[in-house]
Order: structure tokens, then sequence, then C-alpha cells
């Protein structure tokens, strides 16, 4: 099911070249990718930016997630500051999931990074989002901070960054990439309820049926199938079952 646990870097300590840290960029990117995620109705939540990766860890064990993306931008050892460049996306070397994460990750992050070739996936045992989630993992290390090119490119393309990986994320997770549209009120008219869905098809998993009579937001809308959510989970609703309001 497209339960994601997002985990954007709380290293508020870890200041960019150019201007803010890792933190603050990290949680823009997450912010600019959750329209995106909502379009495709995959369920995400969200680290407490307050705590620590600990933290963001026992908070994603504590749920039934399929999958934990933490994001994250990178730094070079002192003798090396500034002198390295591209973006790693990491995952468990055990977990096929994660490696086909991770790949999907970098097929997308190569059409928008200028040097395709230093996006790489690897293999670590050592990043506790990586090797202590009980969900699948990654960890994209989302280009050089301490590196002035790097860093302009982070901060001029948060859109794009966020949009690459919410392509990656809709893929691993079999659904549909849509474009964020504006949001429709509507009706469920259906007598019997409308089933909402994990995925735009009468055979995607039924998550509930929405009662007659309820009113909901309308997110999206995919070949018949409406983007909506009740009770707090994202899905799909035959739109022949909904009127517009």
């Amino acid at each position: 099911m497209p339960f994601l646990f997002l985990s954007p870097s709380t290293q508020e300590f870890n200041p960019y070249i150019t201007t803010g840290n890792e933190e603050y960029w990290m949680n823009q990117i997450s912010d600019a990718m959750e329209p995106y995620l909502q379009a495709a109705a995959i369920n995400t939540t969200r680290n407490d930016p307050s705590l620590n990766a600990a933290a963001a860890i026992r908070a994603s064990n504590a749920g039934t997630y399929d999958f934990h993306l933490a994001l994250h931008s990178n730094a070079a050892p002192a003798s090396l500051s500034g002198a390295l460049q591209g973006t790693d996306a990491y995952y468990f070397p055990t977990s096929l999931r994660g490696l086909r994460m991770a790949n999907l990750i970098v097929d997308n992050l190569r059409q928008i990074y200028p040097d395709p070739d230093r996006v790489r996936a690897l293999a670590t045992t050592s990043i506790g989002e990586v090797s202590r989630t009980q969900a699948p993992a990654v960890l994209v290390e989302i280009a050089y901070h301490d590196n002035l090119e790097d860093a302009v490119w982070i901060t001029s393309n948060v859109d794009a960054i966020a949009r690459a990986l919410s392509m990656a994320v809709t893929e691993y997770f079999g659904l549909p990439f849509l474009e964020p549209q504006a949001q429709q009120n509507g009706r469920v008219t259906a007598p019997g309820g409308a089933a909402l869905r994990q995925y735009p098809s009468a055979s995607g998993g039924l998550y509930l049926t929405i009662p007659t009579g309820a009113n909901l937001t309308i997110y999206n809308t995919y070949d018949g199938w409406y983007v909506t959510g009740y009770n707090g989970v994202l899905g799909y609703a035959d739109a022949a079952g909904i009127a517009l309001i």
C-alpha cells in the first residue's frame, strides 16, 4: 500500500555555503513534494523537525509504512571541503526494495542534475535511517551544500528536485504521476457508498467505504477516478459515484 514516511534532515547546524542550512532546504523540498504525493494518493507522514534522526526512526517504526525516505544534503571531509559534488542514494545492501527505489531516484535525478554521472545508488550499513528502519528505506544525499555549484543548484531547483523525487516514489508504488490540480468539492451519491481504493482500478485494494452523502475534497482526477480522502486516508474513488458541488 502507498504509505510513505518522509524524513527530511533535522540538521540545522549544517550551514549552506550560500544561505540557510540543511534542515531548512530539505524541508523546503519535502514541502514541495507533498502536493505531488497528494495528487497521486500517496499517504505521507513527516518526521518531527524539532527532533533527531533517532526519533524519526522510532516514529517510522511505530507505524505501518511501506517505505521510509530520508532527505539530506552532503558535506565533504574537512580536507576536501567544497571540492566534492554529486548526489548519492543510499540503500541497505540486502534490500531489493531499497535498491529499486534508489535506482528510480537516481534515474529521475540524473535528468536534472548538471553532471548525471555523479548521481549514484550506493549500498550502506552505516546509516541508521537505512539500516534500522522496519520499512525498506533510502537516504538521499542531494548534492553537497559546502560546494558552491551544488548549493546553488539545490536552492535554485527546489520544485524540480521535489518533482523528480515524487516521480520516483509514484513509480515505485505503481501509481500514475499526476500534476497537482486545484481542489474541488464533491459529495458521494452512490447508494451503497463509494469505495476508496489504493489504486485507480476496481481491483485495487479497498481502504474503506465512504458513506452516501459524505462531503469530500477532490485533489485530482485520473481516468474516471477521483483522488480523494476520508478519515485521514487518501485513495481513489470511482468518479461515477461522486457529484461535484
